[in-house]
């Protein structure tokens, strides 16, 4: 759900490992070989973009040589990724993110479970792979077509939170005041993530994100932070 957190799996710059969906503590039956396989492929091209970017820059990095580097053809690129924002962008964690915010107390105030979520989050995501969020959001800040992909992709999160809301609040999903509160907590994420690029990833990420939720929860301070 934050634009900033890294998509699981992925590798980072380097190749170093990092925590996958198989990683996870899960209720969920292990996944098939298949499956595995699927993964690393896909953590394969990850790692390849991720390292070239590092190593040319965004534009001058092709499919072709993405392909070359993780070992694969330009065709398997697009199965998996249909354009090279994608690969930057794609995010599995979303589905799990409306998981565990289902799986919050039910007497929970609504807006404690998205705070106690996006915490767990920033933590094991922002923080846990801090190089690839930095790389993820200065692309966002940095290239047009990247930023313009991530305002596409708000609106599949957006329908999975409307969902999760309305479930929780026993609301219409469809309803204007759920759409609208969604919508809300989704751009005011991405806004943080800009915010946070765009001022040299200085802050504290996890701080943002909490002053963005106290925000969208009681308003405009009355003075600024």
């Amino acid at each position: 759900m934050t634009a900033a957190r890294p998509s699981t799996p992925t590798g980072t710059p380097t190749d170093s490992p990092t925590d996958s969906p198989t990683d996870r503590p899960t209720d969920r039956p292990p996944l098939g070989l298949r499956e595995r396989k699927k993964i690393k492929t896909r953590e394969a091209i990850r790692a390849a973009t991720y390292a070239l970017v590092e190593e040319q820059g965004y534009d001058a990095t092709t499919i072709e040589q993405i392909a070359d580097r993780a070992e694969v053809s330009p065709s398997t690129v697009f199965r998996y990724f249909p354009t090279k924002e994608d690969i930057v962008l794609t995010d599995e964690d979303d589905p799990i993110l409306m998981e565990e915010l289902r799986a919050r107390p039910t007497d929970e105030p609504w807006t404690d479970s998205i705070r106690h979520v996006m915490r767990e989050a920033v933590r094991t995501g922002v923080e846990g792979d801090a190089a690839v969020a930095r790389l993820r959001t200065r692309l966002m800040v940095e290239i047009p077509a990247v930023r313009s992909r991530m305002m596409e992709s708000m609106s599949v999160t957006g329908r999975m939170l409307c969902t999760a809301i309305a479930e929780r609040t026993g609301r219409d999903p469809d309803s204007l005041e759920v759409r609208v509160y969604a919508m809300s907590l989704i751009g005011g994420l991405l806004e943080t993530s800009l915010y946070w690029a765009e001022n040299g990833h200085r802050d504290d990420f996890a701080e943002l994100v909490d002053r963005t939720l106290t925000t969208l929860q009681h308003g405009l301070p009355r003075e600024n932070p």
